[in-house]
């Protein structure tokens, strides 16, 4: 049975040390990644993060956050996106993303933390835009290649 998600954050921010803000809905695009964000155009274009990692962190901390508090460009809900082999093709909303990142290497600066968190550089899937298209809560995310 095919593991099937869907998108739950859009998330831009205007500066790079500032949280991201749920815009809902976005447009990823080759070569840049998500329209408006702060990160867009970078090696890592579009970065993906489960709520479900989230609400652990929450439960863990007391913390309360939500879809794009830790940096994420796109939240995802439903699928266990770190358990997807690197160079596999995700099809998420209108836009193909391959995923070329689990994680960051920790000699690498992350340039936000949530009240002192950052689970993106472990938990966070980094991908490359290989597809453009529009991406909305509520889309559904899926691998259509591995």
């Amino acid at each position: 049975m095919e593991e099937q998600g869907k998108i739950v954050g859009v998330c831009i921010s205007q500066k790079r040390t500032e949280p991201k803000k749920n815009v809902g809905i976005g447009f990823i695009k080759i070569g840049v990644g998500l329209v408006g964000d702060s990160h867009a155009g970078t090696e890592k274009e579009v970065s993906l993060l489960a709520v479900e990692s989230i609400q652990r962190l929450c439960q863990e901390t007391g913390l309360s956050a939500g879809p794009g508090a830790f940096a994420e460009n796109i939240t995802t809900e439903g699928i266990d996106i770190v358990s997807i082999p690197i160079g596999s093709t995700l099809q998420i909303g209108e836009a193909k993303l391959m995923m070329i990142q689990i994680g960051k290497d920790p000699s690498q600066a992350h340039t936000y933390n949530y009240q002192g968190y950052s689970i993106l550089p472990k938990e966070g899937v980094f991908c490359k835009v290989i597809e453009c298209g529009e991406v909305k809560i509520g889309d559904s995310i899926r691998m259509i290649k591995g």
